[in-house]
């Protein structure tokens, strides 16, 4: 499958004097060209659109005086970083490069033009790197006469800053091209990952349920305010996904997603939101055309997450069965002046005065409230340390509700009371993310390469392997079947590997 690769010993980094080509001078061009200089390299930064270049150069320089006056930097170490980053105005300059990472445009027919034209400028031991975050690395070094020096070597933005590096292997790559890319991206002070060229590699692929689940949950309807609250003070999220996506660009997040599911058949799980393309057309693209989901607008009021009002403090509350994750419900009651009882049961559930609440399994609460009156409430990511719980009753139920809700303010927690929808906010988002885990286990990559791409590259409090280990793989293949009996089986189909996990009654993964 793999030809010759570039005369050097496999698995070294490459020399800080082989020159660095870095195409493309946008935020993220620039970015890596920074990483690169940062470690020694010369770079040659070049960019079709006129001054592009230039003017990279420039932002490089102010951010870098800018950590000089913050005593981050010194002004020598300013000078000399800058001083190997050269602009160049003609692709021909780039013929000195031992590596060239190119950072165009998305588009798999631009990035093949790029480098059938760079084969013929740079040496034949020359490393042909891709940035692309979602498009086939073999399909793009497939075009390329010597396809087994193409490799990917994918940055999270911004470069300088985020420490995950993804190194993509294609079909056709030479072992060595893979190993130096590896090494070199370590030489850089990154944390590398060589992971196969499937759509969307792994962080790409295992976050599409991240916002996916989030625009979903808009007809259910709960406000965007809700869903980045609950995911923030319940599931510990750095950010909400409506506050990502505005930031990263709706366009720029919609082409990805289109991207995933292009390239995986228009699998369902990866559809494009028709209500994030309406905000493409619309021009609201986000923090950088001043409106997204949220008004980013100098007078515009931010939204808040709706907060329950004040319910009853319980009278009584009694834990029936192991609660699992949510034990430190039990510990957190007595912390707060409560006398709970315990009683067993096969099923877990907390009575509080005649109101059973039981952890979200993907139901309906008006399902559960055919036995007795029920209302669910929502993973979080530590029951003890949370700011807010989410709650949902059956239709009509608002006593219930609010009985609930008086138990989780007892606690301190702030309450969001959202309407019956399956999964809730915080573990459907987490089953989906586990779930498209799950089946990226089956195809080689490793748990804890999931868990690590997953916390450094999209900064999230817990890997979804890790968080599908603390939530049970039972409850989990619970919460996807009601999930795809509700919602639809293509979406939500259980992986092969999860559901072996959950009947075998422990990890298998």
């Amino acid at each position: 499958m793999s030809g010759a690769g570039p005369t050097r010993a496999e698995g070294a980094a490459l020399s800080t004097s082989v020159p660095v080509a870095v195409i493309g001078a946008g935020t993220m061009g620039a970015g890596i060209a920074r990483v690169a200089a940062a470690a020694g390299h010369p770079v040659l930064l070049f960019d079709a659109r006129e001054d592009a270049a230039r003017v990279a150069l420039e932002g490089i320089s102010a951010d870098l005086a800018r950590q000089v006056a913050r005593a981050k930097l010194s002004r020598a170490d300013a000078d000399a970083l800058s001083g190997r980053i050269r602009a160049i105005a003609a692709l021909a300059e780039a013929a000195p490069a031992g590596l060239v990472i190119e950072a165009i445009v998305e588009d798999l027919a631009a990035k093949r033009a790029l480098f059938a034209e760079l084969e013929g400028i740079v040496a034949d031991d020359a490393i042909l790197a891709t940035n692309t975050s979602s498009l086939s690395v073999t399909a793009l070094a497939g075009a390329l006469r010597r396809p087994e020096r193409c490799v990917g070597i994918h940055f999270f933005n911004p470069a300088p800053v985020m420490t995950l590096v993804e190194i993509v292997r294609p079909l056709t790559a030479a072992e060595g091209v893979v190993q130096t890319a590896f090494a070199t991206a370590q030489a850089w002070g990154k944390r590398a990952l060589i992971v196969p060229s499937t759509p969307g590699f792994v962080v790409n692929r295992v976050a599409r349920p991240f916002y996916a689940e989030a625009l979903r949950t808009l007809s259910a309807p709960a406000g965007v305010a809700d869903v980045d609250a609950a995911l923030t003070e319940a599931g510990g999220f750095r950010m909400g996904p409506f506050k990502v996506m505005d930031l990263i660009g709706n366009d720029v997040n919609a082409a990805v997603t289109r991207s995933v599911f292009d390239a995986f058949a228009y699998e369902r799980r990866f559809a494009p939101s028709l209500t994030q393309q309406a905000l493409v057309d619309a021009g609201w693209l986000g923090r950088k055309s001043g409106r997204g989901f949220y008004d980013y607008a100098p007078d515009a009021a931010m939204p808040a997450a709706r907060d329950a009002a004040a319910g009853p403090r319980p009278s009584r509350v009694v834990v029936h069965g192991a609660l699992g994750v949510a034990a430190p419900l039990f510990d957190l009651a007595v912390a707060h002046g409560l006398t709970p009882q315990r009683a067993d049961a096969a099923k877990p559930f907390i009575d509080v005065d005649g109101v059973a609440l039981r952890l979200c399994d993907g139901a309906l609460a008006a399902e559960w409230n055919r036995r007795q009156p029920t209302v669910l409430f929502d993973l979080a990511l530590d029951y003890a340390a949370c700011t807010r719980i989410v709650i949902a009753a059956a239709p009509g139920r608002d006593d219930d509700a609010a009985v609930a809700a008086g138990f989780f303010q007892t606690l301190g927690k702030r309450v969001s009371v959202l309407p019956d929808f399956p999964g809730l906010i915080v573990m459907r988002t987490v089953a989906a993310l586990s779930n498209e885990a799950a089946g990226m286990l089956a195809e080689g990559v490793s748990d804890d390469a999931i868990d690590l791409a997953m916390t450094l590259g999209t900064n999230y409090p817990l890997g979804p392997i890790s968080w599908a280990r603390r939530i049970g793989w039972e409850h989990l293949l619970t919460v996807l079947e009601n999930l795809s009996r509700l919602l639809g089986a293509e979406r939500y189909q259980p992986a092969l590997m999860l559901r072996r996990s959950a009947l075998a009654g422990s990890s298998l993964l």
